[in-house]
């Protein structure tokens, strides 16, 4: 393991570290980062298949664009983790804040706490458990993708919803514009089933508990009926 302490050298020399990595050739992939202090923008953009641990509390933007990597902070994350992530696994063992895995694209994000505001906003592609609640405008104009939710979900969850799938097991405060409850079926039991799996949540809920809800499809396709308004 290679251990990183970026108080003592600097989250420049860290980030470019990570990313002189793309590419695979090389036997340093597992990576520990210490000292983290709140600090914003750490272990952004890397593009190669390392196993990172991030001890502590992280700022703004940890693991943002993510690419291959499997990235697990101990704390909680600020604003935007796993922002615009295209593949991998961010996991965080605390509460994140608000637009966690805001435009992800592909990967999977897992919140073992909470997660604040507008988690999965405009969400294409990217795959969201959280084993606590989330808040208000959740999945708003999410793409594709999947989120989940153990807990309870705030205000307009799923407003102007396309065609990503939500699952929540718990109290749903209100939804958003165009966002209706959709009938389980087996293949939804079944996807829930593993995203639960990944999402290291298999035990704590059943597939069973959670109730879906998609997107009524008024809002994105044109309607002559409504043709005066356009």
């Amino acid at each position: 393991m290679q251990t990183f302490d970026l108080a003592a050298r600097g989250l420049r020399e860290l980030n470019q570290t990570l990313h002189s990595l793309r590419g695979g050739q090389t036997n340093e992939t597992v990576w520990e980062i210490v000292n983290t202090r709140g600090s914003h923008a750490i272990a952004v953009g890397v593009d190669a298949p390392l196993d990172i641990t991030v001890r502590g509390t992280t700022g703004y933007y940890c693991a943002g664009m993510n690419k291959q990597a499997s990235i697990r902070i101990t704390g909680s994350a600020g604003p935007g983790v796993a922002e615009n992530m295209m593949s991998g696994t961010v996991i965080v063992e605390g509460d994140a804040s608000q637009y966690a895995g805001a435009t992800g694209r592909g990967g999977l994000l897992v919140i073992k706490g909470n997660a604040s505001s507008r988690c999965g906003i405009s969400m294409k592609g990217i795959d969201i458990v959280v084993h606590g609640s989330i808040g208000h405008m959740s999945a708003f104009m999410a793409q594709s993708g999947s989120l989940v939710v153990l807990g309870d979900a705030g205000d307009a969850l799923g407003d102007s919803l396309y065609e990503a799938k939500l699952y929540v097991r718990g109290k749903v405060k209100s939804l958003g514009a165009d966002c209706i409850e959709k009938e389980m079926r087996p293949e939804h039991y079944e996807a829930l089933e593993e995203l639960l799996r990944r999402g290291e949540a298999t035990g704590k809920a059943k597939p069973e508990e959670f109730r879906r809800y998609g997107s009524a499809r008024k809002l994105y396709n044109f309607n002559i009926d409504n043709a005066a308004a356009y």
